[in-house]
């Protein structure tokens, strides 16, 4: 199948591998000409720009973009890809975005004869390059078994949340969960440690216990604790924590509209701002322990 791909960073990039290592014909385009580049030494083809990429006529187009302003101002308007557009496609949104943002520009993309859905993902990068990714997906039924084949050789679970707009409610809602666990959990370590515990004993007490989940066993913040972890390398790599702050706003946005009481997503999301200030917005997420921390 012809597939279209347009965002090449750092979930795009591996993401869109995974689909040349399947057999697919790719076309790809970014922003960044090395980023197309090291996709054109893979097979792809390399387009220079949003209008090339649509007048290579993929069968099915993914898109991988930072933000809903991004989204909207490549698919809305009349110089839009949708508007662009020869022949009905299947569109699928990758990104992190609001809801509403979702909807519109399904809607938009239905009116004009295409089918899309949102399909936002969780697993990072390493679930891109290993095409482990979980997708929650929005959209009808038919058009995600039309396109499952493609997920399937990105990810590894893909699960239907229901209408347009739903696959990104499933991101935004899991999203802000991470972000107030790993709070959480940073607190209790800090605290723990703090009081005379060790860190490593305290967190496997923690993870055979009530307190368990992912940020403490998979994504410990406390340093050392874990292998081969953010926190034991310095916070480098990982979710930023600007990208967590991000989401956290997703998050909080869509509970304003909704009027929808998020009491404590919107205590996360003023610690990562406060975070995000000091500078460490490039550390992974996991680096919150540092406001708690005693230096």
């Amino acid at each position: 199948m012809h597939i279209g791909f347009l965002g090449l960073g750092n979930m795009g990039s591996p993401m869109a591998s995974n689909l040349l290592k399947a057999g697919h014909q790719l076309s790809v385009f970014d922003l960044s000409s090395s980023a197309i580049a090291e996709l054109t030494e893979k097979g792809a083809h390399g387009c220079a720009s949003v209008n090339a990429l649509v007048a290579a006529a993929p069968d099915v187009l993914i898109s991988m973009l930072p933000a809903a302003a991004h989204v909207k101002g490549v698919y809305l308007g009349d110089e839009g890809l949708i508007a662009q557009l020869t022949k009905p496609t299947y569109l699928i949104d990758c990104s992190t975005i609001d809801p509403h943002s979702a909807r519109e520009v399904a809607k938009a993309a239905k009116d004009a004869g295409h089918s899309m859905v949102d399909a936002p993902v969780s697993g990072g990068t390493a679930g891109a390059q290993a095409a482990t990714l979980t997708f929650m997906v929005g959209g009808a039924p038919e058009d995600l078994e039309h396109i499952k084949p493609i997920l399937q050789a990105m990810g590894k679970n893909i699960t239907h949340c229901g209408d347009s707009g739903n696959g990104q409610v499933a991101k935004v809602a899991n999203n802000m969960l991470l972000g107030i666990s790993m709070v959480g959990v940073a607190e209790a370590m800090a605290l723990g440690v703090s009081l005379g515990m060790d860190a490593k004993t305290l967190a496997g007490i923690i993870n055979t216990s009530s307190g368990r989940c992912w940020s403490s066993e998979i994504n410990n913040p406390y340093p050392d604790v874990l292998e081969n972890v953010p926190a034991s390398r310095g916070y480098s790599g990982g979710f930023g924590s600007d990208l967590m702050l991000k989401d956290l706003g997703l998050a909080t946005e869509a509970a304003r509209l909704a009027k929808q009481p998020v009491m404590m997503g919107a205590a996360a999301q003023q610690l990562y701002q406060a975070f995000s200030l000091q500078g460490n917005g490039n550390l992974d997420f996991s680096a919150i322990i540092k406001l708690y921390l005693k230096e």
